[in-house]
């Protein structure tokens, strides 16, 4: 059997092989891989050639991501909005990235529901369709039906695919670390930081009962939502590799014409879907990461049911009320206060150059303040924000990040529904409303409960330190020890402070003697030549005597470095 390290190395080589054959060939050479190619490259199946660098660069990187698997086609699709990191028309053919496959036997199936549960597939379930209704790299999901008499959807995870992704990832993170240590992009963004993010994501949509508890959460948080929905969850028939919902027999949302001949108003069905993801974000901090048409259905009565919900994005309350605060920004068309909202991300990785990045975005806002709310683009915004983002040398937090995916992939849904539709006009009102929750009476409650439980720790805290400061003040042996900042410079401050009124006090005593010789010569100059010869004598003497205590001190100094 095959070692850990040897599957490694072959799956490097895959990886290579696959870039060459899309025409990255030289890229990878000049990084210093080898070209496992030894052969010419076969045609896929829609008639490209492979290597044929006629193809657009993002068209070439998408086929390769494609071949590579889930893994990459995950990654794919979330640099597909990191407009700051690639250029516009590479992350343009990132959107087209599919995640389809062709779906594996129904052996393997029933063998993996058997082995979870420890039973008879049909023991589990009173029927279970052999057929698949979609398949993904990750699962596919087969229509089945309880003993109750429920319609179930059960989705199954691929067999071997978590060990894949998890080499994958081991992979995906050698390469974050040689862009961060070889490339000029290592020194801008937290490449590493990027693939630990991405870690965490796909092993939750890995972990089905991580899904489940999704679902839940959306369930909680749609109660007070009308028309919004997901399918509940058969937590009996759910464990990490099986998940069991209610099944969902909807229209998809991005088929217009289903939606007319069953007399659905599209309009309506758009400003509800633009609703319910403005208030996933700015209320509950808790969205959908991927709302694209396959995840989003239509009920005949027009409710909306979001499906697929391994992939969400989460906000705590520091991050929710940034975003918030940059969305009222806009609405409100406030450059002051959506500059503020990004900079208290701690997105600068060099707060020196903030006004720089203040005048950037001021030039953003201005563009659209003379715009009608209903003409606004979001994504076009986000892209903006993104571009100037990557020239002042700001990392864009993960959640940030996915929620540009979110809202760029529902830009793209109100266009069909309803073009005249923008999600800033149904955000407007939430945004306005959340201006003022902070003062509402709920909050305040909770704001001064929170306090009060703070000072009250803090008083705890203090009463205890004061009691341990009073029983280590009984003990003999206690000390106090005060240390002052810079105590060096300001010691060799003073200690030159005291050779200069030293050097002072001998030079002046100096002066002195010579002023008396030189008065007292003078006093005497004529009076007898063995007089005069006596005061000359004195004179040199004293100046030698000067001399040397001058040395003295000078030669004491240095030695001492005093």
């Amino acid at each position: 059997m095959m070692d850990y390290r040897h599957i490694r190395v072959n799956r490097y080589r895959e990886i290579i092989a696959v870039f060459t054959k899309q025409g990255f060939g030289l890229l990878l050479k000049r990084l210093g891989f080898p070209n496992p190619l030894k052969k010419k490259p076969r045609v896929l199946d829609d008639g490209i050639i492979p290597d044929n660098t006629e193809a657009s660069t993002g068209k070439r990187l998408r086929l390769a991501l494609e071949e590579l698997g889930p893994a990459f086609i995950k990654l794919g699709q979330i640099l597909s909005i990191r407009q700051d990191i690639l250029p516009l028309d590479i992350t343009e053919e990132l959107k087209k990235l599919q995640d389809s496959v062709h779906p594996f036997p129904f052996s393997e199936v029933k063998t993996l529901i058997e082995t979870e549960f420890k039973d008879r597939l049909e023991n589990i379930y009173k029927e279970f369709d052999e057929e698949p209704v979609a398949a993904a790299s990750i699962s596919q999901v087969h229509r089945a039906k309880l003993f109750s008499g429920k319609q179930v959807a059960v989705k199954v995870q691929r067999p071997g695919i978590e060990k894949l992704i998890e080499l994958d990832l081991d992979i995906l993170h050698d390469i974050a670390r040689f862009v961060d240590h070889h490339t000029k992009y290592g020194e801008f963004y937290d490449f590493g930081g990027m693939v630990a993010d991405f870690e965490n994501m796909i092993k939750n949509e890995l972990d089905f009962t991580k899904e489940g508890e999704n679902a839940d959460i959306f369930m909680c948080n749609f109660s007070c939502d009308e028309g919004v929905t997901v399918p509940k969850v058969k937590w009996i028939y759910t464990t990490k590799y099986v998940l069991t919902m209610e099944y969902s027999e909807g229209i998809k949302i991005s088929d217009l014409k289903a939606l007319e001949q069953a007399g659905i108003d599209r309009r309506k069905v758009a400003e509800k879907l633009a609703t319910s993801m403005c208030n996933q974000v700015l209320r509950d901090g808790f969205f959908h990461a991927d709302p694209h048409p396959g995840n989003v259905q239509v009920m005949p009565d027009g409710t909306i049911v979001f499906l697929d919900l391994g992939m969400v994005g989460c906000l705590n309350e520091s991050r929710k009320g940034m975003i918030s605060n940059f969305f009222i920004g806009v609405a409100f068309k406030d450059s002051r206060m959506v500059v503020s909202s990004i900079l208290d991300m701690e997105a600068m990785t060099d707060r020196s150059n903030v006004k720089k990045f203040e005048k950037d975005v001021d030039a953003i806002i201005e563009k659209y303040l003379i715009m009608p709310m209903s003409e606004m683009k979001i994504d076009g915004l986000l892209h903006e924000i993104f571009q100037i983002a990557f020239l002042n040398h700001i990392k864009i937090p993960r959640e940030f990040a996915l929620l540009a995916k979110s809202l760029g992939t529902l830009q793209g849904l109100l266009e069909k529904l309803a073009p005249d539709l923008n999600p800033l006009v149904i955000a407007e009102p939430i945004a306005k409303k959340l201006l003022f929750q902070p003062f509402s009476a709920k909050k305040l409650r909770a704001q001064i409960k929170n306090s009060l439980l703070d000072y009250g720790n803090f008083l705890n805290d203090f009463t205890t330190a004061i009691r341990n400061l009073f029983h280590k003040a009984a003990d003999e042996n206690f000390t106090v020890q005060f240390e002052m900042k810079k105590m060096d410079t300001f010691q060799r401050r003073l200690e030159r402070i005291f050779n200069r009124i030293s050097f002072s006090v001998i030079l002046l005593a100096v002066s002195i003697i010579i002023a008396g010789v030189l008065i007292s010569s003078g006093l005497s100059a004529d009076t007898s030549s063995e007089m005069y010869l006596f005061n000359m004598a004195v004179l040199k003497i004293s100046l030698a005597l000067a001399v040397m205590i001058v040395l003295g001190l000078v030669i004491s100094m240095i030695r001492s470095r005093h």
